[in-house]
């Protein structure tokens, strides 16, 4: 990256990201601390605003009267944006997005697009219950709703909502309890019941992308699973199963990893329906997990 062109992306991330460290940009930017510094003195030197803060938690950030001039966007930025607003609106209907959508399409002449997002497998099947939860974001409101763990136990659950997320297949619900004093993640699947109350956010919230990089409420560690994949199957265990081949024989079977969340079962499902074309060999509980499983269906039959 051209030093103009690297000053210019230090000035747009400083002014998406807020206060950032010297270290912080040098590991995005790719480039040394010196160099990093050296640039800084190079934009205050154009007359950009740049304040620094030193010690423990300091860094670099812009005045808060700074604003970029509008058009420094061009034609090919706003195709990109353009292309973005498609793909989510095949994921989800909403009358103010058509409405940027529109407004965008008006400053681009980029009409052959080289490339097409489709998102329509997101579509979450309750959209009233998306809106609903929308809704409670912007009013600051806080959801009651009946809640479905993987244990099949059902809770009523209160919490202030901050964003909806897309993620591991499904959409969720990232919100604060005020009972866990924790944020968490709520698959909307799982909901029932919902409703938006009167009760007021209790306190302001980072932005939903900080909360998540910060958040440790997360356990879903996946587990490793250790297969052997016949050459029949090993094309569907890299699809549907994410597998990463660790050892190939020459008939084309090969030792397979898997990385799997125990909670979940679409992972076993899939396992199950390849039948003896996959053989799970590590761990051991998993192993007698899948011979439970074949024993029941045989039985069945």
């Amino acid at each position: 990256m051209m030093k103009t062109d690297r000053l210019y992306a230090i000035t747009l991330y400083l002014l998406n990201h807020g206060k950032t460290s010297a270290s912080a940009l040098a590991r995005h930017f790719e480039v040394s601390i010196r160099t990093i510094q050296r640039d800084i003195d190079s934009l205050c030197q154009a007359d950009i605003p740049i304040i620094a803060e030193t010690g423990v938690g300091g860094g670099y950030y812009l005045a808060e009267s700074f604003r970029m001039d509008a058009q420094t966007a061009t034609a090919e930025d706003y195709a990109r944006i353009l292309t973005a607003l498609k793909g989510y609106l095949t994921a989800f209907s909403d009358a103010k997005t058509e409405s940027t959508l529109e407004k965008i399409a008006t400053l681009t002449k980029q009409k052959n697009e080289s490339i097409i997002l489709d998102f329509s497998v997101l579509r979450e099947t309750n959209e009233d219950l998306m809106k609903l939860l929308q809704d409670a974001i912007k009013q600051k409101k806080a959801v009651r709703f009946q809640y479905t763990n993987t244990e099949n136990v059902s809770r009523l659950h209160t919490v202030e909502p901050i964003a909806l997320v897309y993620r591991w297949y499904a959409w969720y619900l990232l919100a604060y309890s005020t009972i866990k004093d924790d944020y968490r993640t709520y698959k909307l699947i799982r909901m029932c019941k919902a409703e938006m109350t009167a009760q007021n956010f209790t306190k302001e919230h980072e932005s939903a992308e900080r909360i998540l990089e910060n958040s440790h409420s997360d356990t879903r560690m996946p587990t490793i699973v250790n297969v052997y994949c016949k050459a029949s199957a090993r094309a569907k265990a890299i699809e549907y199963l994410n597998g990463e081949i660790a050892r190939e024989y020459d008939n084309g079977d090969c030792d397979m990893n898997l990385y799997v969340i125990e909670s979940e079962h679409l992972w076993f499902g899939t396992l199950l329906s390849l039948g003896d074309d996959i053989i799970v060999k590590e761990p051991l509980h998993i192993r007698e997990r899948m011979k439970i499983a074949a024993e029941k269906i045989s039985n069945l039959y």
